[in-house]
């Protein structure tokens, strides 16, 4: 990772169609370099100011922000307009307000979903994409997590996450968290909000690692990352079942440069959705990193996700 910088621009720009919608936003780096957009995972997780050093600080423009109702943006925890296609919109917004032409485009696992979503709809703005822990926001990626999947490796963890949910609820869980994720019970929200947010964190490493799973704990965090993850989830992300693998799909991106980094292990975004994409797209580059799990944060995928930036901006695009 490259060291930690600060952002010599930062502020809030309003979201597309939309005026309760409040999105920050900050610019670090070469005021004059190649433009990149981070976007964040969740959806709901929010940026943390060490995604700056995945970038070369004297070659990157670096842009970051929060997506709606996630990290610095407000209101906080907001559903009411919130979609895929909103985000999409805003990507857009931010990039005019920049003054961009075409951007790289940086995303892991729900940033992932958003990258490809977002250069599906826009493959004139996108110069290269860097992708982590690919999830396409299929009815199978999301039953493998929430349902009948990742519970068999972390069965511990699994037992907190079922606790909230009665047992005659539990065949369907994202459901059974919707209700109570929108509960008029403040209560009710947050001690759900904590279960759901911390089964993923403590799930997103090849090691458990206790500052991750203690970021469940933070009352603003978990709000946001549980209501907003959930709210698209049982939505099936606004879109058709398969459609960002779909082949017209990818046709409309398969001249862009494309890095995929992936862990083996990884129980949130599983490497066989990594693998559907390099199978309907084989011009992309695809890493398996074999000894990592889902986290940006774990050492192999870091390195690969730095190197992978590094030749992105060395490619001239």
């Amino acid at each position: 990772m490259y060291p930690p910088i600060k952002p010599y621009e930062s502020g809030f720009f309003q979201g597309a169609n939309s005026e309760k919608h409040q999105l920050y936003y900050e610019v670090s780096g070469n005021k004059e370099g190649d433009p990149v957009v981070f976007l964040h995972g969740g959806p709901g997780g929010g940026t943390d100011p060490k995604d700056r050093q995945f970038f070369n600080p004297e070659k990157y423009k670096i842009v970051l922000f929060d997506q709606r109702g996630a990290g610095k943006s407000i209101p906080s925890a907001e559903l009411e307009n919130n979609t895929t296609w909103d985000l999409v919109k805003d990507i857009e917004v931010l990039r005019q307000k920049l003054d961009v032409t075409k951007w790289h485009v940086f995303g892991g696992s729900w940033g992932s979903t958003l990258s490809l979503t977002y250069a599906q709809t826009h493959p004139d703005r996108v110069k290269s994409l860097v992708l982590r822990g690919i999830f396409t926001l299929r009815q199978s990626e999301l039953r493998f997590f929430y349902q009948d999947g990742a519970s068999h490796l972390f069965p511990e963890q699994w037992e907190e996450y079922l606790a909230p949910i009665p047992e005659a609820e539990q065949h369907d869980m994202m459901k059974a968290y919707h209700s109570r994720l929108n509960s008029p019970d403040e209560n009710i929200r947050l001690a759900a909000a904590k279960a759901w947010a911390k089964w993923e964190m403590a799930t997103s490493r090849l090691i458990v690692s206790a500052d991750t799973v203690a970021q469940a704990e933070k009352d603003d965090f978990a709000n946001a990352f549980a209501r907003i993850e959930n709210h698209y989830f049982v939505n099936e992300g606004f879109m058709r079942d398969g459609q960002l693998l779909d082949k017209q799909e990818i046709d409309k991106i398969r001249h862009i440069p494309t890095i995929v980094v992936q862990g083996r292990y990884d129980v949130v975004c599983p490497a066989t959705t990594a693998w559907a994409l390099k199978r309907t797209w084989p011009e992309i580059t695809l890493h398996i990193i074999p000894d990592a799990g889902h986290s940006s944060r774990e050492p192999g995928i870091e390195k690969k996700l730095v190197e992978a930036a590094d030749i992105m901006a060395s490619k001239g695009l």
